[in-house]
C-alpha cells in the first residue's frame, strides 16, 4: 500500500477511536449527578477508554484501535442530603466519581485529535490529487 493510502486509514482509524473517546466522556459528563435508585446504592461509575494499536494485515500499518472501555474505580462523593430518594438512613448520598474538569479536560483533548486526523485526511486527500493531476498533465 502506498503511504498516502496508509495515511489515510491510519488518520480514520484515529478519528473512529476519538469519536468513541468523545462518547464516553459525553456519557460520563450526562451523568455526572446520576444517583442510585436505591437509599445508599452506589451511582453511576464514570467510564474510562484505553487505545491501543493494531497491525492491518492489508496495508501493513499500524492502526489505532479502542483496547477497552472500563470503569473507573476511584471513590465516590458524598453529599448530606437527606431529602434524595437516594440518601441512606444518616441522610447522605453516594455521586458519581465524576470530575467535571477532567471531563472537560479529556472532551477538549479528543475534540483537537479529532481534528488533528481530519487534518491529516485532508492533506493526504490534496496530495493524491495533485499527484493525479501531475500525472495527467
Amino acid at each position: 500500500m502506498d503511504p498516502l493510502s496508509a495515511a489515510l486509514k491510519i488518520s480514520g482509524s484515529g478519528m473512529e477511536a476519538e469519536a468513541t473517546r468523545l462518547r464516553i466522556v459525553s456519557e460520563n459528563i450526562a451523568n455526572a449527578r446520576t444517583t442510585g435508585d436505591t437509599p445508599g446504592a452506589d451511582p453511576y461509575r464514570r467510564k474510562t477508554i484505553t487505545f491501543g494499536s493494531e497491525l492491518d494485515r492489508t496495508s501493513g500499518t499500524k492502526m489505532v484501535n479502542v483496547k477497552k472501555i472500563g470503569v473507573d474505580k476511584g471513590n465516590f462523593i458524598e453529599e448530606h442530603d437527606p431529602s434524595s430518594p437516594a440518601a441512606n438512613a444518616q441522610g447522605m448520598v453516594k455521586l458519581p466519581n465524576v470530575n467535571m474538569l477532567v471531563e472537560m479536560a479529556d472532551l477538549r483533548e479528543a475534540n483537537r485529535s479529532y481534528e488533528a486526523n481530519l487534518q491529516s485526511i485532508r492533506q493526504s486527500r490534496d496530495l493524491i490529487s495533485a499527484t493525479i493531476d501531475l500525472l495527467k498533465g
